[in-house]
Order: C-alpha cells, then structure tokens, then sequence
C-alpha cells in the first residue's frame, strides 16, 4: 500500500488531535478511542439516513427494528425526527 505524505501528514494531525501531548502508549489509546468515536459518529449518521429511507419506501418500524438491532422506540424516534 502506497501513501502520500498529504494522508500521512493528516493521518499525524488527526491522531495529535486526540493525543493531547500525552506519550506513549496512553497517548496512542487515546488516539485510537478518539479516531474510533468519530468513525462511529459518521456510521450511525449513515445509519440513521438509511433507516429513514427504508421507512420512507414502505418498511414498517418493525422490520427496520428487526435489520438494524435497534428497539422500535429508538428506530420510531430516528424516523420522526426532522
């Protein structure tokens, strides 16, 4: 696998972001939980869309429940909100 120094660059950026001038293997973990927290983010953002389109095309809450693993409350609250 090939990088260019721009993603390397941003992928140091990224981590230091986390880091907080802490070294060592805190400070790596502490990268690793803030980069995950922000892929997580970005996941249940799709998540939430793909939920709201599914019932927009005729799937009911409980089926949508049932595919994701979420509760009906939860998926009902997803697909109400603006």
């Amino acid at each position: 696998m090939s990088y260019t120094q721009a993603s390397s660059m941003a992928a140091e950026a990224a981590a230091a972001k986390y880091r907080d001038g802490v070294e060592g293997e805190a400070g790596a973990a502490l990268a690793v939980v803030g980069l995950s927290a922000d892929r997580a983010a970005r996941e249940t953002a799709i998540r939430d869309d793909m939920i709201r389109v599914a019932h927009r095309a005729g799937a009911s809450i409980r089926q949508i429940s049932d595919a994701s693993g979420l509760g009906r409350k939860p998926v009902k609250a997803i697909v109400e909100a603006p």
